[in-house]
């Protein structure tokens, strides 16, 4: 199963998966993208799809109903869903920030409670949780998105180590910039976050695949030689000189 789906990261995962000749259930709002996708990977897997708005209160218990109701058996399960905003936490939309929050910290957590009986039945699959490597910086014009994948890595890290002998792979992926159109929705300012080199989808899901299969997969990896490289040398900093060169970094007029 793979949350937000339709586009981007989530629609990189369908096709590797499926190349693979992974079974897919395919979840996402946007019902008309998420058809498209589902029509193309037919031609090689059994796909279902779902369409629905993970932000809403009930959608977990909402989509384990629809899949059992199916007669699926989910395996493992990719929360990708998530969605942001770029301005000063002063001047965001409260009602944008709630639904950052219900998207990107408790739809994954009410997905991988619902799902999680059954995944360990399995006992050979996976969850895979997408994090960001904004979620180990301070982030400023996207305080709140930086700190649900903050959120992300911790809640990742206490489930691996949970889970560890159970035969249930977790572990979070945490790109950065990455060309999916993710910020096309945040704003003319949101320009300055892809202005440099991008990774593409393709190369998350290639590094999240490739730490899959590793004997020993660590909690956590992040995509891309410059973003590990941009964490790791922030860690040696104060947190108050971090702080202000992010925001720097994130500054539209720079």
């Amino acid at each position: 199963m793979i949350t937000g789906a339709s586009a981007g990261i989530g629609a990189a995962f369908a096709r590797a998966l499926a190349a693979r000749g992974a079974h897919l259930v395919l979840v996402a709002r946007r019902a008309g993208p998420l058809a498209a996708l589902a029509d193309e990977l037919r031609r090689t897997v059994p796909v279902e799809v779902v369409a629905l708005d993970l932000s809403a209160p009930a959608a977990a218990a909402d989509l384990h109903r629809a899949v059992t109701d199916r007669g699926l058996h989910v395996t493992s399960l990719i929360n990708n869903a998530a969605v942001g905003s770029f301005t000063l936490f002063a001047d965001a939309d409260p009602g944008q920030l709630a639904t950052e929050i219900a998207l990107d910290v408790a739809a994954p957590v009410q997905l991988t409670a619902a799902f999680l009986p059954g995944l360990r039945h399995a006992g050979n699959g996976f969850v895979i949780n997408l994090a960001s490597a904004s979620g180990y910086l301070p982030s400023p014009r996207m305080a709140v998105y930086s700190a649900t994948k903050a959120f992300m890595l911790s809640f990742t890290e206490s489930l691996w180590t949970e889970l560890r002998g159970t035969g249930l792979t977790v572990f979070a992926v945490a790109p950065g910039a990455t060309a999916t159109g993710f910020t096309a929705h945040m704003g003319p300012d949101a320009a300055v976050l892809t202005a440099g080199k991008v990774r593409r989808p393709e190369d998350v899901v290639a590094t999240a695949l490739h730490h899959l299969e590793r004997r020993n997969p660590a909690p956590a990896v992040i995509d891309g030689r410059a973003n590990r490289l941009t964490v790791t040398l922030t860690r040696f900093l104060p947190r108050r000189r971090t702080a202000a060169l992010m925001s720097r970094i994130f500054d539209p007029t720079r």
